[in-house]
């Protein structure tokens, strides 16, 4: 175990991730300095396997802080939630389905409006976000400024400036992760509804039917407005049942031994 230094209180425990309180997801565009925010909280060096059924890269570890044991789970790096690659079908599902008690999204300060994309469709599907405002040095050194007070504001969720490299903000981290997985910082994500009326009305009844149909699935609303849109991934899953299946294990069982044994992946 290894404190950040004697005046914080962050203890990094590696690959030990048993007795876990918090389950953190932590999502990212490529290149944004994601694996350098998982190694400054667990103290690893990227301890890698594959996910199960997959081949894409996995990593997870877990920190303690304030007396509370968090596992972090480090989400394949994607641009997108819509599921048109397999690091893409797995972020979603675990932040769909695990759910996590606080999705990480780790951002560059320096292209912010290309990384606002997967944070807006993250918090479609939960509200349980910090985002991250990595590479802050580096704004910086190309002059430019980023008014994290209005973000969080526009947002609705903590933001936080991060020079992960360095371990700069790294205590303002973890003090927000604590805030939203104790609910003491209730976020109030902005989500913007465009739709019509009979858009409206549309997703509703799907909705209703896949509460029937998958009593556990934590979002149905998020469900419909893809099976509306066409998301042929989403679609078979329903045909096949396969919905139900993710749901219920990802949601309960294996989110709960993720907890309690670091053997299992949620």
């Amino acid at each position: 175990m290894n404190p950040l230094n004697r005046d914080e209180r962050l203890v990094r425990h590696g690959l030990d991730a048993s007795s876990a309180d918090v389950v953190i997801a932590l999502a990212g565009n490529p290149n944004v300095g994601k694996s350098t925010v998982f190694n400054t909280l667990t103290g690893l060096k990227q301890h890698t396997g594959n996910w199960p059924g997959k081949t894409v890269v996995r990593a997870e570890g877990s920190y303690s802080f304030n007396r509370r044991k968090y596992k972090v789970v480090d989400l394949p790096g994607t641009y997108s939630l819509l599921s048109a690659s397999a690091d893409e079908e797995i972020a979603r599902d675990f932040i769909l389905f695990g759910r996590p008690d606080v999705t990480v999204v780790v951002v560059d300060a320096t292209r912010l409006e290309r990384n606002m994309n997967l944070v807006l469709q993250v918090l479609e599907i939960t509200e349980k976000v910090v985002v991250a405002l990595n590479l802050m040095d580096e704004a910086r050194r190309h002059g430019i400024t980023v008014d994290d007070r209005s973000l969080m504001r526009e947002l609705g969720v903590p933001v936080v400036p991060l020079v992960a490299r360095t371990g700069e903000g790294v205590p303002a981290l973890l003090q927000r992760i604590e805030e939203v997985a104790t609910g003491s910082y209730e976020c109030r994500p902005r989500r913007v509804w465009t739709e019509s009326p009979k858009l409206r009305k549309a997703v509703d009844r799907v909705v209703e039917r896949l509460k029937r149909a998958f009593p556990t699935l934590p979002n149905a609303r998020w469900v419909a407005l893809r099976l509306l849109e066409g998301d042929q991934r989403i679609a078979e899953a329903v045909r096949t049942g396969e919905l139900g299946r993710i749901a219920s294990l990802e949601g309960t069982a294996v989110m709960r031994k993720a907890k309690e044994d670091a053997r299992v992946v949620a």
